[in-house]
């Protein structure tokens, strides 16, 4: 045992602030449980006849939709409990004598970061349900091998634990209106009402492409483009994590389209920024939104665009370190979440940027920001790869690989972990390598308390 007061000192320091990650994370955690329950008040939630409303969301949309669910039953004269997958256990259900479900699918049949602990701890093994009545909506998109495959996995363990179905799952491919509405009648008639409320997205706004710039000349791989937007009328607020849907003009005859992508930008840059690839179909026609907005729209043309909360990507409290990422234009959510913390005058955790690209000659995506930002200090570390570079032929969860024990030394001081990019490839990869730096139990918790958050497509 030391009697060396300068050890004292550091072990006291150290235990300090174990304490303050501890008080904060408490913290935390109370105002979520508060913000649940003034959900659930709002609904007049929590008699033994409420409606059980549970969502698995994954961009914040299965979260709209569920919220507009109890909007329509306590309209109806019912009283209705929200609760996130995150929070759902099996009493919540055996409790219950009817419950309404709003599963989100992401990438090839996979449960939202936030339903892991649902994955791990009910859905394992069936339950007994025999006087539960339920339904279903499931947001998906066909362009995935496994269309709704978690919302699929759901009703089959609810139906195995003998639950009833009250209607046929509804499916609803890339936010089609026609499905949603359809949800809407079955609503009705479980409820008795002949209302009809407008579901229907809120008006965009006005904005104007103002610049265009082609970040990745003579790039192997796509046409990367930074694309800036102002305002027309009125700048509309948004956070570091959130997305623009952007109304994309459609071929005479065809239903209008619309596409997301992660803001780039943050309000008090005056105007909304984006990268966008330009994609190409495999007979080299461009893509719909990203030919439009990489070629075919001139500069000064009106563009229609709203911005969508992102809840599940928003960032932690300023001071919690951050470790980011991502690969390509997935560059753009991290960015917004860099130019927060650039941008205010507390103080800020760490924060540690992981890149993946095809060469450091024509895809270092804002390089002199990022270095700007590392000399002052709102970047902690960058580590770029470039996997088209001699030499180098790294994808970007190599890094995590190869640093995995600096890696577990900033998730033990309290950090969050965020991935912004692609779905196919990038997102798979960084998970696995994440899951062998880290363990797989001890990522599923990280998601489960927030830690851990994506922004992939």
């Amino acid at each position: 045992m030391t009697t060396d007061p300068v050890h004292w000192i550091a072990a006291a320091v150290a235990t300090g602030l174990w304490l303050i990650v501890c008080a904060a994370v408490a913290v935390a955690s109370a105002r979520a449980r508060r913000a649940d329950r003034a959900r659930t008040e709002a609904f007049g939630g929590g008699g033994s006849d409420a409606t059980l409303i549970a969502y698995a969301s994954q961009t914040g949309f299965a979260e709209e939709l569920a919220l507009m669910t109890a909007r329509a039953l306590t309209e109806a004269g019912q009283s209705a409990r929200v609760v996130s997958f995150a929070d759902l256990e099996r009493d919540m259900l055996t409790a219950t004598k009817r419950a309404l479900f709003v599963v989100a699918t992401t990438g090839e049949g996979d449960a939202p970061d936030s339903a892991g602990r649902v994955l791990r701890r009910m859905l394992d093994r069936d339950a007994a349900l025999p006087d539960l009545t339920y339904g279903m909506l499931a947001l998906g998109d066909r362009s995935y091998k496994d269309y709704c495959g978690f919302a699929h996995v759901v009703d089959g363990w609810l139906r195995r634990s003998g639950a009833t179905p009250l209607f046929d799952l509804v499916e609803v491919d890339d936010a089609d209106p026609e499905a949603i509405r359809h949800w809407q009648h079955q609503l009705n008639a479980i409820t008795g009402s002949n209302a009809e409320p407008d579901w229907t997205p809120p008006s965009y706004d006005r904005w104007t492409l103002v610049e265009r710039r082609l970040l990745n000349p003579g790039s192997p791989g796509g046409e990367a483009f930074h694309l800036a937007f102002a305002p027309v009328e009125h700048t509309p607020d948004w956070s570091a994590g959130d997305i623009v849907e952007i109304g994309v003009p459609a071929p005479e005859g065809d239903r209008p389209a619309a596409r997301e992508y992660s803001i780039a930008s943050l309000p008090a840059d005056g105007r909304l920024e984006l990268l966008v690839r330009l994609m190409r179909h495999p007979d080299g026609t461009p893509g719909l939104a990203s030919g439009w907005l990489t070629g075919q729209a001139n500069l000064g043309d009106e563009v229609a665009m709203r911005v969508r909360v992102n809840r599940g990507f928003h960032g932690p409290a300023a001071t919690t370190s951050m470790i980011l990422i991502g690969n390509g234009t997935g560059l753009a959510g991290l960015r917004g979440h860099l130019k927060a913390r650039a941008s205010g005058n507390a103080k800020v955790g760490e924060a540690w940027l992981m890149f993946g690209e095809r060469t450091s000659a024509h895809d270092a995506f804002h390089d002199v920001e990022l270095q700007t930002w590392l000399a002052s200090g709102v970047l902690t570390r960058l580590d770029r790869t470039f996997s088209r570079d001699p030499g180098d032929g790294r994808y970007v969860q190599a890094v995590i690989a190869e640093q995995a024990e600096e890696l577990r030394r900033w998730i033990d001081r309290g950090a969050a972990i965020y991935v912004c990019g692609s779905l196919e490839g990038m997102a798979s990869g960084v998970h696995a390598a994440l899951e062998e730096a880290l363990g797989p139990d001890r990522l599923i918790t990280l998601a489960e308390t927030g830690r851990y958050r994506r922004d992939v497509y």
